[in-house]
């Protein structure tokens, strides 16, 4: 017959596995934190205009802005989101109307949509994004680019429902 010896080291190595083990997880439920919602960007929403059109590409192209939209809480991916997008580009200012341009969110929640080349604008080279379709809260992004160079900018929305 085994007999348990209790003794101050024999107590702490128990308590030391129950922590390792993760004993207490299973004695309180646990809570999934979720996805929390992508948070509007300062300067993000300057120069937007409402309703921009849905297009095909925004003038001549060669720079892409692609990127992601999913639903806050369980990240699930959202099909058929409206983003508008704008910039300061080689072929026009962020203020200016053929600047700006929408695109849809594809079956797996991802956009992608051809501009003109971003050039920096305030010494910054930077793109603009909104979702404003009203389903979710609106959110404006304002990505930086790392250099002026790059030919693709990429930015992600997790939407919150209004």
């Amino acid at each position: 017959m085994t007999t348990a010896q209790f003794n101050r080291r024999s107590i702490l190595a128990a308590g030391g596995s129950v922590v390792a083990t993760g004993l207490c997880g299973l004695l309180l439920p646990a809570h999934a934190q979720g996805l929390a919602p992508t948070r509007s960007m300062r300067g993000g929403s300057n120069n937007y205009r409402p309703g921009a059109p849905t297009v095909d590409r925004i003038g001549g192209g060669g720079f892409w802005m692609t990127g992601s939209v999913r639903r806050a809480g369980d990240g699930a991916p959202l099909a058929g989101q409206r983003i508008q997008i704008w910039a300061h580009t080689t072929e026009g200012q962020e203020r200016d109307p053929q600047s700006h341009g929408a695109t849809l969110t594809d079956s797996n929640g991802k956009f992608r949509l051809e501009m003109p080349q971003i050039v920096p604008a305030f010494g910054q080279p930077h793109g603009h994004l909104a979702y404003d379709s009203g389903e979710f809260e609106t959110v404006f992004l304002r990505p930086v680019m790392s250099s002026a160079k790059d030919t693709s900018l990429e930015a992600h929305f997790v939407l919150r429902p209004v």
